[in-house]
């Protein structure tokens, strides 16, 4: 009887094992967007074999659920609605108030970012209500391995409440289409600050560059995401410590954490650093690190917490004598939350123990948490010889800085979507690389579009706008190379930019004035992607010509003087010797200008607008839409051979 019933149980249990819900990704909710005039894709899992079917438009589109997984892929429908869409299989799954409109991706770092209650100046907030702006946040997570689902967000409709948390720079530009195009319009924020290209790279791509392969080979090839990861390294966490990591330490053996340590023969050493850069050459192991404090500062949420920045390469962190965190891998930013049970009212004292397996080693990258900053005293601890120590695979992530770990986890997951095209913000993070970047922007915005299947999809990229002092002679820049790094990208079809030279603030990252930047984003689409109106794209560099002691270069497209200025700005001109001058320079036609230096009499190359922040500028065209900074020649910059550098 026993054998019975154990046989009947399990055949009930198997039953409800496989009538399993259907479940759709993140991204398919109410009040969302599905792309106009496309075949669009809507899919999601169940169990294997089960029946799905989609009721839309007084039609029905069946499929069979195979590996867990199904997919229908309903026909191209006009701009419109709203409608319901219905996905039964067990369940049944409603969704209500669809439209049919273009969906744009908002990618790129802090400035796609920046939300439209921090921008100045606003529209009539009146314009925020709109029924036919959808907008979708993505909750930004990471990973190793390409992710099918978001980690979360929502699709919500255009109201004031709803639009002031947005991206600015993704909702006016959204904005500024739906009011030329009369059409809804979809925007997806997947954008997080101070983030790098190669983190929104995918792991194919940056399979592609030599600079990539260390980190490749050690993270991405073995296959496994960061939970994987995480799983396997604390089944060895144990033996690892007693065997490599925690032996043979002095300062474990005698409690240097301990407050009561004496630190009286400890050497001073300024952190953030790495300890190569001091005293400690060529030196693998343990240093502990010792630092007395009043008070500590506080996270958003008011709890108590110490940042240590970027730890190379592991990390174990007291406070008072208590363990309030441990770290493991070098590229990522360790703050540990404090107890108040354990904080006094005066003397905190902190020790970490630093330990380094190889290259440089020592707390480092405190930009976040300048309070930590100073001198700290020091000790070595145990030494090691890097060869014999076994490095365990940890999940070392960093999110800033770490290729792929943000198109994995956000990006990928919308690549069965069908959409109108992207957005992209980004380049303030890469302009100590900028000739590096000059080869990953064209390769990413391929890869997206090879991932996304749907064809040379738009890529609109926003040109980085004027930021520092105006030099008082030409000079070399990042922020100008990186500028001309975008520039280049638009070599590739289908591709467009926004300049913003002269709506940036010279002393702000940040430019409150993401209005002008949104709007001018929408008017490149309009004329690139839309085929209205040729003159709303700023005119770009076309050619050059040496005539006699002058040099005459030629736009893509009509310019003109605003008339501020008897002489047109930011020209500099430059002979054999590669020294540039300050130019004058004036309009010879509709499509040219003349430049020309008494100091050059023999020229060969032109630059215009080549500085972190040029200055005064007087040539546009006629839309007002500024002519693009550029460079002629091909002489070394400051970022050539500077490249991503990855130490495991």
């Amino acid at each position: 009887m026993k054998l019975k019933h154990t046989i009947v149980t399990a055949f009930l249990l198997s039953c409800l094992i496989t009538k399993a819900n259907i479940k759709l990704p993140v991204l398919f909710q109410n009040d969302m967007i599905l792309q106009r005039d496309k075949p669009c894709n809507i899919w999601g899992s169940a169990t294997n074999g089960e029946g799905i079917a989609i009721h839309f438009n007084n039609a029905i589109y069946k499929t069979i659920a195979k590996n867990g997984k199904w997919k229908i892929t309903l026909p191209p429908q006009p701009a419109g609605g709203p409608h319901q869409i219905i996905i039964q299989g067990k369940n049944t799954i409603k969704l209500n108030n669809v439209l049919f409109g273009d969906i744009w991706i908002c990618g790129g770092q802090s400035n796609m970012q920046f939300s439209v209650k921090e921008s100045s100046p606003k529209p009539d907030t009146a314009t925020f209500n709109n029924q036919n702006i959808r907008l979708f946040s993505v909750d930004i997570s990471t990973d190793l391995t390409p992710q099918e689902d978001l980690k979360g967000g929502g699709w919500k409709t255009a109201t004031v409440k709803n639009v002031n948390g947005f991206s600015a720079v993704g909702f006016f530009f959204g904005s500024y289409l739906q009011q030329n195009l009369n059409v809804p319009v979809g925007l997806i924020s997947d954008n997080l600050g101070a983030t790098s290209i190669e983190e929104w790279m995918s792991n194919s791509s940056i399979k592609e560059f030599p600079q990539f392969s260390s980190y490749y080979d050690t993270y991405i090839k073995p296959g496994k995401n960061i939970k994987q990861m995480n799983d396997a390294f604390e089944k060895i966490k144990e033996d690892w410590n007693k065997n490599y990591y925690l032996k043979d330490d002095p300062g474990l053996k005698e409690q240097w954490y301990k407050p009561e340590t004496d630190v009286s023969d400890w050497r001073a050493m300024n952190q953030p650093s790495h300890w190569e850069d001091n005293e400690l050459k060529d030196y693998d192991g343990s240093v502990w690190f010792y630092k007395k404090y009043d008070s500590f500062p506080k996270d958003m949420v008011g709890r108590t917490t110490i940042s240590l920045g970027q730890v190379d390469d592991y990390n174990i962190c007291w406070v008072n004598g208590v363990k309030v965190g441990e770290g493991y891998g070098n590229m990522n930013m360790y703050t540990y939350q404090i107890p108040d049970s354990v904080l006094k009212p005066k003397s905190n004292v902190v020790v970490v123990r630093v330990f380094d397996a190889g290259g440089k080693g020592g707390m480092y990258n405190m930009f976040w948490s300048p309070f930590f900053a100073g001198e700290w005293k020091y000790k070595k601890g145990v030494q090691i010889d890097p060869s014999k120590f076994k490095r365990p695979l940890v999940p070392n992530i960093y999110i800033f800085g770490t290729p792929s770990i943000l198109y994995n986890a956000n990006i990928a997951p919308l690549t069965q979507l069908s959409i109108k095209g992207f957005i992209w913000y980004q380049g303030e993070a890469n302009t100590g690389r900028a000739a590096e970047y000059k080869q990953l922007l064209p390769s990413m915005i391929k890869d997206w579009r090879t991932q996304f299947k749907q064809g040379d999809l738009p890529f609109l990229i926003v040109q980085l706008p004027n930021l520092g002092k105006q030099p008082k002679l030409p000079e070399n820049s990042e922020w100008a190379e990186l500028r001309g790094a975008q520039s280049a990208a638009l070599k590739l079809p289908n591709t467009g930019m926004a300049v913003t030279i002269d709506i940036g603030d010279a002393d702000n990252l940040h430019p409150l004035n993401k209005l002008a930047v949104g709007n001018r984003l929408a008017m490149t689409a309009l004329s690139m992607t839309y085929h209205i109106d040729s003159i709303k794209t700023s005119p770009c560099y076309k050619s050059m010509q040496v005539v006699g002691d002058s040099i005459i270069i030629s736009f893509d497209n009509n310019i003109v003087s605003n008339g501020k200025y008897d002489n047109l700005q930011g020209f500099a001109i430059a002979g054999k010797d590669s020294t540039f001058h300050w130019a004058k320079a004036y309009l010879k036609d509709a499509n040219s200008v003349v430049v020309h230096s008494d100091q050059v009499n023999a020229p060969i190359a032109v630059r215009y607008l080549w500085s972190g922040h040029p200055g005064p500028i007087n040539l546009y065209n006629e839309n007002n839409l500024p002519v693009a900074p550029f460079r002629t020649d091909n002489f070394k910059g400051l970022t050539e051979g500077k490249k991503y550098n990855f130490e495991p």
